[in-house]
């Protein structure tokens, strides 16, 4: 098997195999710092691993990022398994680990903060992790605090973060100069892709220093629009509480005549929470996601459709993402949060002021429309049980890869497996729904609505 080393940048390195196989590898810590000392992973005497026929993941074991394949194509992109490895990096009594959070809330946070405490407390001995206190602005303002298994024992139970959070504040030297200064080893952090952005500039420093320090990445996002892997966690959690909006739209504009429920979930350039939400609903007429234009009015139009469908049923729900039709709504605010995404206009009330206005001078059809924003509440709940398991994984994935001397990755399910990926493959673009894919077909297959493709040739 060939090799090469150098690989796109620093955070990935390239082996190529036989017959197209090609692995895009982390990087490790021998990469860079020689004579590194290596022990015996400690979780061969656990008595809890005792019962596991192979304890360890062979290091040539690999998860390929396309299964479906015909016989004459290529292997394709593998990436490496997470797991358990027989040789580890560091000494327990050695580890001074620290856990961050940063960005938006996602149900999930404090379960992977519980299992990545508890995996290093339990698994590997570890004794001394903190928490940085609000995001990477705690790295410079020193805000920190103990975690052991007994206070985070009960967190998974509790939404949000028991860390706290913000967006922005990535100052690259001082963070790092933060770490050296504490004596951290290892630095787990979970966001975005705003904040994994973060972690490579903190891993390209640290490795320019040369310092001994690991530092993982647990991608987080409730849109799921991290790509390469399978979801992200919290996202099952917020499409099964969407179902609760949606309820209530529909016992809403099904009590009255002509009554439209109008619920605005989250999405603001990936709609998978309102197609996945609408698709285990099965009450939903219409949604409207961002990667799918619609236009108002004329031949074909969303208004049209409303319509029709009223005068069909007498009824309506409608859901729509965050970000769709941005194009429609006044210019855009310019203005950014402090991670650089652009504040968006509030779609549902355009939506809604629209759909009254339209009707309003109809003046043949009375409608009653509820306009409903379950934003906050469903960012705010802890994981559900799928979530939790999850959240589980990834965590006591990222603590088997630091403690194996892997660092500058991101750990993620690949096809069902637990895999460590490189850090710019989670930043290069957003994952987004495909249109013309099978899925967003399954929808328009249930809620029976147009497509709203083309306006120019309907009009």
């Amino acid at each position: 098997m060939g090799s090469n080393s150098n690989g796109v940048n620093a955070q990935m390195k390239l082996v190529e195999g036989s017959a197209g196989y090609v692995l895009e590898d982390v990087p490790h810590l021998s990469d860079y710092i020689s004579d590194l000392p290596i022990y015996p992973n400690p979780l061969r005497s656990n008595p809890a691993y005792s019962v596991v026929r192979q304890y360890f993941v062979h290091d040539d074991d690999s998860v390929p990022q396309k299964v479906v394949v015909h016989k004459d194509t290529p292997r394709g992109i593998h990436f490496r398994r997470a797991g358990p490895r027989q040789k580890v990096y560091f000494k327990p009594d050695d580890v001074r680990a620290c856990i961050v959070t940063c960005g938006g809330l996602c149900p999930g946070l404090n379960t992977v903060i519980r299992e990545i405490v508890c995996g290093l407390h339990f698994m590997y001995g570890v004794t001394e992790v903190i928490g940085v206190d609000g995001g990477y602005r705690g790295f410079y303002s020193k805000n920190t605090v103990t975690l052991t298994p007994k206070s985070v024992s009960d967190i998974h139970k509790r939404g949000g973060t028991v860390l706290g959070t913000s967006r922005g504040g990535h100052d690259t030297i001082k963070i790092v100069d933060n770490i050296q200064d504490r004596e951290i080893n290892q630095v787990y952090i979970i966001g975005g892709d705003g904040t994994q952005k973060g972690v490579a500039a903190m891993y390209e420093e640290i490795r320019r220093r040369g310092l001994k320090v690991v530092i993982a990445g647990i991608p987080k996002t409730i849109d799921n629009d991290i790509p390469v892997i399978d979801k992200s966690f919290g996202f099952d959690t917020a499409v099964e509480e969407a179902q609760r909006a949606i309820n209530a739209a529909h016992v809403e504009a099904t009590s009255v005549e002509n009554g439209i429920g109008l619920v605005k979930l989250m999405g603001r350039y990936s709609g998978f929470i309102a197609m996945y939400a609408t698709l285990a609903s099965r009450d939903v007429d219409c949604c409207l996601i961002p990667e799918s234009p619609f236009y108002l009015e004329g031949k074909g139009g969303l208004f049209e459709f409303i319509e029709k469908r009223l005068r069909e049923n007498e009824h309506m729900v409608i859901v729509i993402a965050e970000g769709a039709g941005q194009e429609l709504v006044a210019e855009s605010m310019e203005q950014q949060d402090a991670s650089g995404n652009k504040l968006l206009k509030d779609v549902g009330l355009w939506m809604s002021d629209k759909i009254k206005e339209h009707f309003a001078k109809l003046n043949k059809m009375a409608i009653t429309l509820k306009y409903i924003d379950p934003t906050y509440m469903i960012r705010a709940v802890p994981a559900n049980a799928s979530d939790n398991v999850y959240c589980t994984l990834l965590a006591q994935s990222a603590v088997h890869g630091a403690m194996a001397g892997y660092t500058g990755f991101t750990v993620g399910l690949v096809n069902g497996r637990q895999t460590y990926i490189p850090l710019n493959r989670i930043t290069e673009r957003q994952n987004n729904v495909v249109i013309t894919d099978r899925m967003w077909a399954r929808l328009l297959s249930s809620t029976n609505q147009p497509s709203f493709m083309n306006p120019k040739s309907t009009t």
